[in-house]
């Protein structure tokens, strides 16, 4: 591993909270909000490389740059004498198996390898990011309101105006707004606040997804575009094995969007029927769906 002069596993500050952005990365897990053993190894990330690799970030500079370890050389790192039979290494292979560190991936993903949390919170969307999502958010947000409270009430614009509800000083007026919510979806009104916790949470995921979407399309267009003036280069039309190989990579890539978009473009019609005739059980089925792919590689 390259390091910087005179670093020592005492530099590091093992009691730091999670940055947002590693919260909200697809390709980096903080291993403070596991139940590492190891102190200095809790201050670490595990990141996916340019490669797709998962790698230990023992530490981060923008001067020195980024101090990595292979999961299998962490045995040597630490000195574990039970070599890869160390809790710690157990658990860092499983992890590094993982296709994605999004917080919603890593749900169903640590839950299912036997993995806790150290605190729940880690895996939830920062706040700036949720703000961020508030313009994606509003295709899912819409239809519930308007479900709800029809065109009239321009108090409730969001989820949050919902959960207001629960703390009006005008509790009769609350109230009745509530049980009409209640009667709708046909659920108790005491079931509520629950219902609404999770219609906000796996719409978000969806928002969460699409945005990320969005950010790369640019960028896969310009890598696109870029191979077919390498195909009109007459040094490089010759090659017929860069030939073949761009074609591959140019099939993958659009097959891949393809495959992506057209969840996307199921997620909006299932959620449009489910207004059709709403209920907390039919909620239930798309919110089932979607986290089906949240791990779904």
């Amino acid at each position: 591993m390259s390091q910087k002069k005179g670093f020592t596993f005492a530099d590091l500050n093992l009691e730091k909270e999670i940055d947002d952005e590693d919260r909200d990365s697809l390709h980096t897990l903080p291993l403070v909000m596991l139940p590492i053993q190891t102190a200095p190894l809790r201050r670490a990330r595990l990141i996916k490389n340019a490669r797709f690799e998962s790698m230990v970030e023992i530490f981060t500079d923008k001067d020195t740059g980024s101090g990595q370890v292979a999961i299998d050389h962490l045995p040597a790192e630490f000195g574990w004498t039970e070599g890869f039979r160390h809790p710690d290494m157990i658990m860092m292979k499983k992890l590094g198996d993982l296709p994605s560190y999004d917080v919603y991936s890593l749900r169903i993903s640590l839950r299912d390898l036997g993995i806790e949390v150290n605190n729940v919170e880690y895996l939830k969307l920062s706040d700036a990011k949720a703000a961020e999502l508030t313009e994606y958010m509003r295709e899912f947000t819409g239809p519930l309101i308007s479900q709800i409270y029809g065109g009239d009430d321009v108090e409730v614009k969001s989820f949050q105006d919902v959960v207001k509800l629960f703390r009006s000083p005008d509790r009769k007026k609350a109230l009745e707004k509530l049980k009409l919510m209640a009667q709708k979806l046909n659920i108790k009104i005491e079931d509520l606040p629950k219902f609404i916790e999770d219609y906000a949470d796996i719409f978000m995921s969806l928002s969460y997804y699409k945005q990320i979407l969005d950010d790369i399309e640019p960028t896969i267009t310009e890598f696109l575009d870029t191979m077919d003036l390498l195909r009109q280069n007459f040094a490089m039309k010759n090659n017929q094995s860069l030939m073949q190989t761009m074609d591959m990579m140019t099939t993958t890539i659009n097959e891949l969007m393809a495959a992506i978009t057209g969840r996307f473009e199921n997620f909006d019609r299932g959620t449009k029927h489910m207004w059709d005739n709403i209920s907390a059980e039919r909620f239930r089925r798309v919110e089932d769906v979607i986290r089906g792919y949240h791990t779904t590689n």
